[in-house]
């Protein structure tokens, strides 16, 4: 049995190398993250002082106690997040698609800081519909516990890397609904409560040097939804994998364009995170033997992180000066680089947004039908009890 199950196991691993998914993630993906630190390290060789920004503390008062929402934060670099800014004094809310795990997590950060202030939500990201429905118990809870009604940060950190294709409710592409549309929405919905908070708040979008991959990219409703990947033979899983990453830099600019328009500019900022290479659960559709091998070659190249020295550059994007936005931050130490060329065309940008906001409406107008649907039914339901009596 066990020799059955090797063979099986070496045949998924053959079959995944022998796939152009496979060759684009080794060879792309090294290039792309070799360029992140090159320019990291460039200033350095060149004599020139690198940008960085310090880290400031959240303001806390007896009347307000900062609010961080962060996603994905059942494991890995949510989880490690959760636990240094309720460090902080962050209210940490957690978000999750397992209560189990967040239950765990709980009661992990709770057992190593007994002060730590920590709220679970079971969310599934590529679902609008519990995105909705958590956007309406965050602002129940908020009110139950005499908080201020708002938020002071939020780390879209919520990321799958998919190998086989799966749709969201909507019929969108699982991987391109979780990594991208589903932080595009519950930044939406989150805004208001963001932009109420008496002090700066921030919102801070975990991307990838993976982005780097992409030279051409459209903004078109399949390839938002990533509808139009599934009609490929293979599922080109790194392909969305590096668009969602691209889509979420592009989103992350706009809003930064966007925001710095309003009366208070430096109010709501919006910075973006990449963690680089962290040992986390994210590659486990990956056959094991590879992901093995791949972590054990980056860990000898010193490249490898574990999820609480990964995260620091997530630390780095949350607690910038509060005038710091629209500003990458990658290598920890408050440092940054420059993204690709291709994820600051301001105009396609604007045009992903227009095109995320048309999805996210015509989700909204959705839910509204069949909610009302849903109550037609139970009306007519009751009518017929009401006349067989």
């Amino acid at each position: 049995m066990k020799m059955e199950t090797m063979i099986k196991e070496l045949k998924e691993a053959l079959c995944f190398v022998l796939s152009v998914e496979f060759w684009r993630m080794a060879v792309l993906w090294t290039i792309s993250l070799f360029t992140s630190y090159f320019q990291l390290n460039s200033r350095r060789l060149f004599s020139r002082k690198a940008q960085s920004y310090p880290r400031c503390h959240p303001p806390i008062s007896e009347s307000l106690r900062p609010v961080c929402v962060i996603t994905g934060a059942t494991s890995g670099l949510g989880a490690a997040a959760a636990y240094a800014l309720s460090r902080e004094g962050f209210y940490v809310v957690l978000v999750g698609r397992s209560s189990h795990f967040l239950s765990k997590i709980m009661t992990e950060i709770k057992t190593q800081n007994e002060d730590a202030r920590v709220r679970a939500f079971e969310v599934d990201l590529s679902s609008f519909q519990s995105i909705l429905e958590f956007k309406g118990s965050l602002q129940q809870w908020l009110l139950d516990c005499k908080m201020h009604s708002s938020v002071q940060l939020l780390i879209n950190n919520a990321g799958i890397l998919a190998t086989s294709s799966r749709l969201t409710p909507e019929g969108y592409d699982q991987m391109m609904g979780t990594n991208y549309i589903g932080a595009f929405c519950l930044t939406k919905f989150l805004l208001p409560l963001l932009k109420r908070s008496p002090v700066p708040s921030r919102i801070v979008n975990v991307t990838s040097f993976t982005h780097r991959s992409v030279f051409d990219v459209q903004v078109d409703k399949e390839s938002v939804s990533g509808t139009r990947f599934l009609r490929s033979e293979q599922y080109p899983f790194a392909h969305i994998y590096e668009y969602s990453k691209l889509y979420l830099l592009l989103f992350s600019y706009e809003l930064h364009r966007q925001l710095c328009l309003m009366d208070n500019p430096s109010h709501v900022s919006v910075n973006a995170a990449d963690p680089g290479i962290v040992k986390t659960n994210i590659m486990r559709e990956v056959p094991y033997c590879l992901s093995y091998l791949a972590f054990k070659v980056l860990k000898l190249l010193g490249l490898l992180q574990s999820p609480n020295n990964g995260v620091s550059s997530i630390l780095d994007a949350a607690l910038a000066p509060p005038e710091t936005s629209g500003v990458y931050f990658f290598g920890g130490e408050g440092r940054t680089v420059n993204s690709s060329v291709l994820s600051h065309n301001a105009k396609l940008a604007k045009e992903l947004w227009t095109m995320s906001y048309k999805l996210f409406l015509e989700a909204r107008l959705l839910e509204a039908r069949l909610l009302e649907a849903s109550l037609a039914s139970k009306e007519m339901s009751s009518s017929i009890s009401d006349n067989l009596l």
